[in-house]
């Protein structure tokens, strides 16, 4: 047996103090933006899935409420471009975002975002000093008050949705991180 000289050289070896743990790993290269999708599906369970769909389907409403009403609508509908129409972009955020989170490429820092950002531009565009559609004419154009005041509770439901939705997915997201 010969007495070979025992290599020392660390250069390829594993640090033996390093987290085998890739979501550290991550969390210190990733920048703020990966940060939103880390983790992935794994964040989004029952209850984010339900507050997103119920979400969705008041702000379906809502929209089909301006359509009745008939005020504050825009193209596709009247041949100018409104903040309604600009509205309507929420849908392709929203069927992205399932997708991306069925196929574990987003999770809920995603939807804390994107929830919080319509939150945040229904709120300010219905309520307070800046609001553009006020309460009033959501209930105004109905001849019957009853319907007025049901759209306006509408309105209320996808307000309560969005906040607790908005909630809840920062709650998973930082659960997760």
């Amino acid at each position: 047996m010969t007495d070979a000289p025992i290599e020392t050289s660390t250069e390829g070896a594993a640090d033996p103090t390093a987290r085998s743990d890739s979501r550290t790993d991550s969390r210190t290269d990733s920048s703020p933006l990966e940060a939103i999708g880390r983790r992935g599906s794994e964040s989004v369970d029952g209850r984010l899935y339900g507050l997103i769909v119920l979400s969705t389907v008041f702000g379906i409403g809502h929209h089909v409420d301006h359509v009745v009403r008939g005020n504050h609508v825009g193209w596709p509908l009247i041949p100018e471009i409104t903040p309604f129409t600009y509205t309507l972009a929420i849908y392709p955020f929203l069927a992205a975002g399932l997708y991306l989170t069925l196929t574990e490429r987003a999770g809920a820092g995603y939807w804390a975002v994107l929830l919080g950002a319509i939150f945040a531009l229904v709120t300010v565009t219905h309520f307070g000093p800046w609001a553009t559609e006020p309460p009033g004419d959501v209930v105004g154009p109905y001849e019957s008050a009853l319907a007025g005041y049901a759209a306006f509770a509408w309105l209320l439901g996808l307000v309560g949705a969005l906040l607790v939705a908005t909630c809840y997915s920062v709650l998973r997201w930082r659960r997760v991180a």
